[in-house]
């Protein structure tokens, strides 16, 4: 009897294991380390990212013009090094330390911070520094997520990243607003905090991370010349990708415009601004790993494109009479979720797609694209909103996100998104 009830529990057990081990994503030890850097680097970057609305246009009195080019040098500045930085990577397999020099550059530009003042064009020249050291960064990083883990389960590796990325920017935005709250207009001091967690991330890379290896006949073969990047347009599946995220983002107007839109629609004080990054942070980070799995499983061209429909619906309220704080929260949940369904799940179709020799540099190709037509709309969304209003801006915005929908659909089409409808494991 004791034999038998111990084998019911053993059997128990064993199911009860199985059943965590499928609620609970599996990778590898570089993945969850290059999540922890992402989550340092964000609180970071995000105290910095959250108060810059606030700082230009209440405190500097800038117009909505002005602001858009400094949001699109935000949003797109990156773009000016991406390849160059995945091709380098790719070249000699020395990911992280290609990384490495893009998480430095941008600790540096918060030391620039602290020196510049409230000189707007300098200010928007750190911010060019700053991103110019996430465009280096951001394709060797993925590359080592996607070179570390299985194809098939890519979704939940980069879900897993980008849940601890996000758990970042959930709660730099909350450190912002809590020094604020307690010291008004104290930029300063959002500025050293902020210097230290990106010290913090610094560390993490540097003692927790190494690269993969790759086969040396791999290395041998990479060279650095625009002929090389060229002939990444000829991998099955990546053309298509690379155009339907550049038009995608190219009618993707910044949160920053969102939340400032909302605010004008509901009429919060201005401090509690911070806090609209925090709660879309926070649905983006809770729904990262299961929309991941969900990719893998259903197809990620599905649950990308599917995410830019649920933008569609946040467009569509912005234009909607009225407001309420239901409306708001709304909208926040959407947008965290749209996050969830593009932002890792657009790299782990390019992972798929993209042999190991050259993942980081074709990775880079479809960031560049992305960021380079978000740089655009940024701009050409604030010009707009300061000679037509609003209502014009997010209505032209939705309009052209349904056109780029429908291309993106036709573009993606069902089953040919790299390998990423595979049959569900047990």
């Amino acid at each position: 009897m004791y034999q038998v009830e111990n084998a019911g529990q053993a059997l128990r057990s064993r199911g009860y294991l199985r059943a965590l081990r499928v609620m609970a994503p599996k990778v590898s030890r570089i993945v969850v380390m290059l999540g922890l850097t992402s989550l340092f680097t964000d609180i970071s970057s995000e105290m910095v990212s959250t108060i810059l609305p606030l700082y230009l246009l209440f405190h500097l009195n800038l117009t909505p013009a002005v602001f858009g080019v400094v949001d699109g040098l935000y949003q797109g500045a990156a773009a000016l090094v991406r390849i160059f930085g995945g091709a380098a990577a790719d070249r000699r397999g020395h990911h992280k330390e290609v990384a490495l020099t893009g998480y430095a550059l941008s600790a540096i530009a918060r030391l620039g911070l602290l020196v510049v003042g409230n000189v707007w064009t300098l200010l928007a020249g750190i911010v060019m520094v700053d991103r110019l050291g996430k465009g280096i960064r951001t394709a060797p990083r993925d590359a080592l997520i996607s070179l570390s883990t299985p194809t098939e389960d890519l979704g939940v590796a980069f879900g897993v990243h980008r849940a601890l990325d996000t758990a970042g920017a959930m709660i730099g935005p909350l450190l912002a607003f809590g020094l604020l709250a307690i010291a008004p207009g104290a930029y300063d001091a959002v500025f050293v905090v902020s210097l230290c967690a990106a010290l913090i991330g610094l560390g993490v890379l540097i003692f927790f991370v190494h690269n993969p290896p790759i086969a040396s006949a791999d290395l041998t073969e990479r060279r650095l010349t625009f002929a090389a990047a060229a002939r990444l347009l000829r991998v099955p599946g990546l053309a298509p990708l690379l155009l339907a995220g550049t038009v995608l983002s190219l009618v993707t107007m910044s949160d920053a415009f969102v939340y400032l839109t909302l605010q004008r629609q509901v009429r919060f004080e201005p401090k509690f601004f911070p806090l609209l990054y925090v709660a879309t942070a926070t649905i983006f980070m809770l729904m990262a790993v299961p929309v991941g799995r969900l990719a893998d499983r259903w197809g990620r061209a599905r649950v990308f494109l599917g995410g830019y429909a649920l933008l569609l619906v946040v467009y569509a309220s912005l234009l909607v009479p009225g407001a309420s704080t239901l409306r708001v929260i709304l909208a926040l949940a959407l947008l965290g979720t749209y996050y969830a369904a593009t932002d890792g799940v657009l790299m782990a179709l390019a992972g798929a797609a993209l042999p190991p020799e050259v993942r980081a540099s074709g990775m880079a190709l479809v960031t560049t694209g992305t960021s380079l037509a978000r740089l655009a709309a940024s701009v050409l969304f604030g010009a707009l909103w300061t000679w037509q209003g609003v209502p014009v801006a997010v209505t032209l915005s939705l309009i052209g996100l349904v056109a780029a929908l429908l291309l993106s659909v036709f573009w993606l089409r069902t089953g040919r998104d790299g390998g990423s409808h595979v049959a569900p494991t047990s």
